[in-house]
C-alpha cells in the first residue's frame, strides 16, 4: 500500500521534532498505522535556514498555501501557529478534503466550532492531541478512555512556563521578575511571554478539554483568567508555611448551576498529586463519576515530546482514513447534534475557599474587627497567622484562610476589610483548592 504523504506547515522546534521522529521511528509507525507516513514538502519562512531535522528528500517552499493545495498532499499537518494564516490554511484543507493535524490551542479554542463544522461537511478528519500539554495523551484518554463517564471536574497544570516560574520562586525565593528572566534565559519563556505568564495559553487549553469534558461549544470568551503578577515571594512562603504550594490551575467543573471555567494561581495542599509537579511539567487531575481520580502527567512541550503527540494523531488519521465519517470519534468526544450550550457560571457565582493576605496595624482589635467583617458576611475562618513585627514596627503581615464561600460574598468583605482604617493597601487573595478525591 503506498504511504500516506504529509505536508507541514512550519518546521520550528516542533514540526522539526515530527520530522525526526516520523523519520526514526518510520518501521514503527507503519506497523501500526497500517501504511507508511512520509512527509514530502513542508512550508517554512526561509528555506535556506539550517534545521535541526533531516532534510533529506524534502522539498522545502516558502509558500504554505503551495504545500496546502498540492493535490499529491494527503494529510496537513499545521504548525505555524497564532490564529490569522493558521485558520485560512486550514479552512483552505478542508474545502480540498485533507485533513488536518494541528498543535494549535490559539486556532482550536478560538475557531474550533466554525472549523469543525466545515470539517464534517467534507469528511475531514481535524486531530488536536498535541494542541494540549504536549506528549500528554489528555485529550484521548477524555474523549475515548473516559467516554463512559460523566465527568465531575477536571483541574490542569497545563502551562511549563508558569509552572517552571513558581517552582523556582518556591525553591530560591526569588521575585517573579527574576525568575522570569530566568526562565526566558533558558527557553523556557518567549521574549514576550505575555500569553503564559498572563494565563491565556493555560485557557485556550482549557477551553478545549473543558468543551470535551462537558459536551458544550468551545468558548474561550467565558474563561475566567488572571496571571501570576499578583504571587510574591511572602505568599509562597506564607502557603508552605500553612502546608500549601501555590500553582497556576485551569480549572472546570460541573456544577448543578453550570459550567465553572478558569485559570488562575491557586494554592493546592502539599500532599495532593497536583502540590508535586514542578518545573516544566504537566499534569491534569480528570475525576468522572466511574473512574474517580485519574492524573495524567508528563512534559507538557519540547521538541519531540509534542511530536509524539502529532505523530499520535497522523497514526490516527491514517487507520480511519477508509472510516465511514459518521462513525469516527466526534471532535469533541459527543456526537455534533448533542453538544449542548450550557451555562458557564461568572467568576462572582464560583465558590472556593480563599486565602488572604494583609498589611495590618499592629493593636489590639484589630483581627476582632477583621472577623467581624467575615463573619456579618457568613465567611467562616479556617486558620489565622500573624507574625511577630521587627521591633519599632506597627504594621504586620496578617494571613487568613477561609472556607469556602461564593465569590461575590469574598469580593464584599475584600471591599470592606481594604476600607477599614487599620488595614493599608490592597487585600492579596489566593483561591484555595482541596482536591479531596485525588
Amino acid at each position: 500500500m503506498e504511504p500516506i504523504r504529509i505536508g507541514v506547515l512550519g518546521l520550528g522546534t516542533v514540526g522539526a521534532g515530527t520530522v525526526n521522529v516520523l523519520r526514526r521511528n518510520a518501521g514503527e509507525i507503519a506497523r501500526r498505522a497500517g501504511r507508511g507516513i512520509e512527509v514530502t514538502r513542508a512550508a517554512v519562512r526561509d528555506p535556506g535556514r539550517p534545521r535541526d531535522c533531516d532534510l533529506a528528500g524534502l522539498d522545502l517552499t516558502g509558500d504554505a498555501g503551495a504545500v496546502v493545495d498540492d493535490p499529491s498532499i494527503d494529510v496537513i499537518v499545521e504548525l505555524i501557529g497564532g490564529t490569522s494564516a493558521a485558520r485560512d490554511l486550514v479552512m483552505r484543507a478542508i474545502a480540498q478534503g485533507k485533513h488536518v493535524v494541528t498543535a494549535n490551542k490559539a486556532l482550536i479554542a478560538l475557531h474550533g466550532n466554525e472549523v469543525f463544522t466545515a470539517a464534517r461537511a467534507a469528511g475531514a478528519i481535524i486531530a488536536f492531541e498535541a494542541s494540549v500539554a504536549g506528549a500528554i495523551p489528555v485529550i484521548k484518554s477524555l474523549r475515548e478512555g473516559l467516554a463512559g463517564n460523566r465527568i465531575r471536574s477536571l483541574a490542569g497544570i497545563i502551562n511549563g512556563t508558569s509552572n517552571f516560574i513558581l517552582t523556582a520562586m518556591q525553591s530560591g525565593g526569588q521575585p517573579f521578575d527574576e525568575v522570569l528572566a530566568e526562565a526566558q534565559a533558558l527557553g523556557y519563556a518567549e521574549a514576550d511571554p505575555t500569553f503564559d505568564i498572563e494565563g491565556i495559553d493555560a485557557a485556550h487549553k482549557l477551553t478545549i478539554l473543558a468543551s470535551i469534558a462537558f459536551g458544550h461549544p468551545l468558548q474561550f470568551d467565558r474563561v475566567h483568567v488572571e496571571g501570576l503578577g499578583a504571587v510574591e515571594p511572602a505568599d509562597i512562603s506564607y502557603a508552605d508555611q500553612l502546608g500549601y504550594r501555590i500553582k497556576q490551575l485551569g480549572l472546570a467543573r460541573r456544577t448543578d448551576r453550570g459550567i465553572e471555567m478558569r485559570v488562575h494561581p491557586t494554592m493546592v495542599p502539599k500532599q495532593r498529586l497536583l502540590a508535586s509537579v514542578d518545573g516544566v511539567m504537566n499534569a491534569v487531575l480528570i475525576e468522572g463519576d466511574a473512574a474517580g481520580p485519574i492524573v495524567c502527567h508528563g512534559a507538557g512541550a519540547g521538541a519531540e515530546p509534542t511530536a509524539s503527540s502529532v505523530v499520535a494523531d497522523l497514526v490516527d488519521v491514517v487507520r480511519t482514513l477508509t472510516t465511514d465519517p459518521d462513525q469516527r470519534v466526534p471532535h469533541l468526544a459527543f456526537q455534533p447534534d448533542r453538544i449542548t450550550d450550557v451555562p458557564v457560571l461568572a467568576m462572582e457565582e464560583v465558590e472556593s475557599a480563599y486565602y488572604l493576605r494583609m498589611l495590618a496595624e499592629d493593636r489590639p482589635g484589630v483581627l476582632a474587627e477583621l472577623a467581624s467583617i467575615l463573619g456579618g458576611l457568613d465567611i467562616s475562618i479556617e486558620a489565622v497567622v500573624q507574625r511577630e513585627p521587627p521591633r519599632g514596627v506597627s504594621q504586620v503581615h496578617l494571613i487568613m484562610l477561609t472556607h469556602r464561600v461564593r465569590e461575590s460574598r469574598m469580593n464584599t468583605a475584600v471591599a470592606g476589610i481594604e476600607a477599614s482604617s487599620c488595614i493599608e493597601g490592597p487585600v492579596t487573595r489566593i483561591r484555595v483548592e482541596h482536591f479531596e478525591a485525588d
